[in-house]
């Protein structure tokens, strides 16, 4: 298992400023949903969500990296999500609503 039940039941009441958010597992991690969108996922033990070219700006600014599945494959749609917003109820539902709001533009 590429993460911790700890993990997943501590970032799941993170969410919980952002509504109903459900979870499956898969391929090792875990992917989390808002009506039936997948907005971010438990990737090799990290929080990552979904960005669009409005939103990786930000994660690239802090330094964060796109989700990679072994070397040289990286997934540039799901970015690390920095350990200090997933701390932050607040920030996380902030940052959860723009990853929802580009799982919604590349679902069109």
């Amino acid at each position: 298992m590429a993460f911790s039940q700890d993990y997943l039941d501590f970032v799941l009441d993170q969410f919980s400023e952002f509504g109903e958010v459900t979870h499956k597992k898969m391929f090792g991690g875990v992917g989390f949903y808002k009506d039936g969108l997948m907005f971010g996922g438990i990737m090799n033990g990290i929080l990552h969500l979904k960005v669009d070219d409005e939103t990786r700006q930000e994660f690239i600014a802090r330094n964060m990296e796109p989700f990679a599945h072994g070397k040289p494959k990286k997934l540039p749609t799901y970015y690390q999500v920095p350990v200090e917003i997933v701390e932050d109820k607040k920030e996380l539902k902030r940052w959860a609503e723009k990853a929802f709001s580009a799982a919604l533009k590349s679902k069109k």
